[in-house]
């Protein structure tokens, strides 16, 4: 049995164009990514490791998230490395090629990830099943939080659809850094709404479900290559296992969904 996994994990890779280098040797890739893409990329990361013998460092950087927020040290690290991949919603993607700081053409749509709700662990679920039971959840809360990223934006344009943007502003609370879990977790505020990838299984937190019907609009993933890379030719390899088939059972692990399917 051993021996027909390692020779089934050696014909993916042949198929992949995973080998090239693994004969030669063992290429360090650092990959530098936002919040929403981490959980998803950590776990293909790890099993392009173990299939290649590259080892594969994940950064997570909310700074990706928008242009005047990077750091200076993350403004470093695009400009001057150490990095080689960089995964975070499309835009950000596009803005990093137009930047300079990725490569033209290597950009590739990974993963997408649904929206959820959560509440602070012992504190009752609250219906979400209908876009009704939703709306009436959010009337009824005490305090909602999400993120200013793109779950966040597309949480407030469903809550504008439902017609009670006015009526929660007084009562909604942005989390700045940091998972909305970790501040739901803290008691800023009872409802958390996010990607579920993120959500479930946070300590201090209980995953309610995911958002009904059309307040559901999922944030997507892509990867692309950093023009300051040092192995393009094992991080362009990792980008094509990312976006391939034998990646998908690993995303939905994650809560994920492949974005080719």
């Amino acid at each position: 049995m051993a021996g027909y996994m390692k020779f089934t994990a050696v014909c993916i890779l042949a198929a992949l164009g995973l080998l090239s280098r693994g004969t030669v040797g063992a290429a360090e890739l650092i990959i530098v990514s936002n919040q929403g893409a981490t959980p998803g990329v950590m776990e293909l990361a790890a099993a392009f490791e173990r299939m290649t013998g590259h080892k594969v460092s994940v950064i997570q950087d909310s700074g990706l998230a928008l242009a005047d927020s990077r750091s200076p040290a993350l403004e470093q690290r695009l400009d001057l490395g150490p990095a080689d991949l960089v995964a975070g919603n499309p835009e950000q993607m596009d803005r990093l090629v137009k930047e300079g700081k990725a490569v033209v053409g290597t950009a590739a749509p990974f993963a997408i990830a649904g929206l959820g709700l959560s509440v602070r662990l012992g504190l009752p679920k609250p219906d979400i099943s209908t876009v009704e039971a939703y709306k009436a959840t959010l009337l009824a809360a005490r305090l909602i939080g999400y993120s200013r990223g793109c779950s966040g934006t597309h949480a407030a344009e469903g809550i504008a659809k439902l017609g009670i943007a006015e009526q929660l502003k007084p009562k909604t609370v942005l989390a700045e850094n940091g998972p909305v879990v970790e501040y739901l977790a803290k008691g800023d505020f009872d409802l958390g709404i996010q990607q579920t990838n993120i959500m479930v299984g946070a300590p201090g937190t209980e995953y309610v479900g995911p958002l009904p019907d059309f307040l559901n609009d999922p944030c997507p993933s892509s990867v692309a290559l950093l023009t300051v890379s040092k192995e393009p030719e094992a991080a362009r390899a990792m980008i094509r296992f990312m976006v391939s088939p034998e990646a998908a059972p690993l995303l939905r692990k994650t809560y994920a969904e492949p974005a080719h399917r």
